[in-house]
């Protein structure tokens, strides 16, 4: 079982200028690492923490003591060049992949068969099938829900469990809920959409139309899970980062007997008020040495949409880095 690992180390000599350029203003070149190492990095001074799994915390830990060496000429230390530097990263880490070997482990849906791809996504369905509960950490179109959602449908159609249910927090992401037309549930219809189309390319339209009127399949928002027990069930939370820690809390302690289930979300995109703690954020140091407990961080590399997404993704990373 792979668990979530950390690593604690200082810079020498301590430098609190130097450290203000390396963190950027408002720690933008920390979060900036974070968002595209899919790692948690914490500091106090020239102390830093670095949460993640073991092959990408030990880079970041050298990315970051490069990037403090190169501190030393202030002038010419720009976000620019954190970009540069985590470029040159990604591209050895994803040419040592090659050396990976695919591991031939495939997910059976009625619609046919779904392959995971690269490293992550191989050790991130593994970990689904092996562990009680299981965290996919990154950006989007890395295949989180995607797979949790297949990992699902093969459960059940394999009868390991008897129903699946699907949630996500329906958080106001510059939009009014109330002003929307409908009761509750269609209000929240569209936050659950992208758990519908992957239900729908799995199963097709008619079996899951009829898997939700029998309760074998069911979508709902997170408010909706309070104060229940989800026995023999397969649970999807998606879109955790919009939980606040008090939300990850009951989640989580509604997992009953012979039940799994998948976390999903990006620390680095939360709609939650400013100031508020993500409840996903808060679960990674709280959660890490738990047995059966598993997480799977993401990268920008790893995404898998058309090969234009992610170069969109980054595209706004850099002018995002440049305006602010």
């Amino acid at each position: 079982m792979s668990q979530l690992s950390s690593i604690e180390f200082k810079f020498s000599p301590q430098d609190n200028q130097r450290l203000s350029v390396l963190s950027g203003h408002l720690d933008e070149n920390l979060r900036l690492i974070e968002r595209r190492m899919g790692v948690e990095i914490n500091n106090r001074a020239n102390s830093f923490n670095v949460i993640g799994d073991k092959e990408s915390i030990n880079d970041v830990k050298a990315l970051l003591q490069q990037l403090y060496t190169d501190t030393q000429n202030n002038s010419e230390f720009k976000t620019d060049h954190v970009h540069v530097a985590i470029q040159h990263l990604l591209a050895d880490m994803e040419q040592n992949r090659g050396d990976y070997q695919d591991s031939g482990l495939v997910i059976k849906t009625k619609r046919g068969l779904i392959r995971p791809r690269g490293m992550h996504q191989q050790q991130y369905v593994s970990q689904i099938q092996r562990n009680d509960i299981s965290f996919g950490i990154g950006p989007a179109g890395t295949g989180k829900t995607y797979l949790a959602v297949a990992c699902a449908v093969d459960a059940l159609e394999r009868q390991d469990v008897r129903r699946i249910v699907l949630t996500r927090p329906a958080v106001e992401a510059g939009e009014r809920l109330g002003f929307l037309p409908g009761d509750l549930a269609q209000k929240v219809d569209p936050y659950l959409r992208p758990l519908y189309d992957a239900l729908y390319e799995m199963l097709g339209f008619e079996k899951v139309d009829k898997y939700m009127e029998r309760n074998i399949i069911e979508v709902a928002p997170l408010a909706y899970m309070r104060g229940r027990t989800l026995n023999d069930a397969f649970i999807i939370l998606d879109e955790s980062q919009n939980t606040s820690p008090e939300q990850m809390k009951m989640f989580l302690t509604r997992i009953g007997f012979n039940s799994r289930a998948v976390i999903t979300g990006d620390i680095t995109q939360t709609d939650l008020p400013k100031g508020q703690k993500s409840g996903l954020r808060n679960t990674i140091d709280v959660l890490q040495n738990i047995k059966s407990i598993a997480f799977t961080f993401f990268q920008s590399a790893d995404v898998v949409r058309h090969d234009v997404v992610q170069k969109v993704v980054e595209a706004y990373e850099r002018h995002s880095d440049k305006s602010s």
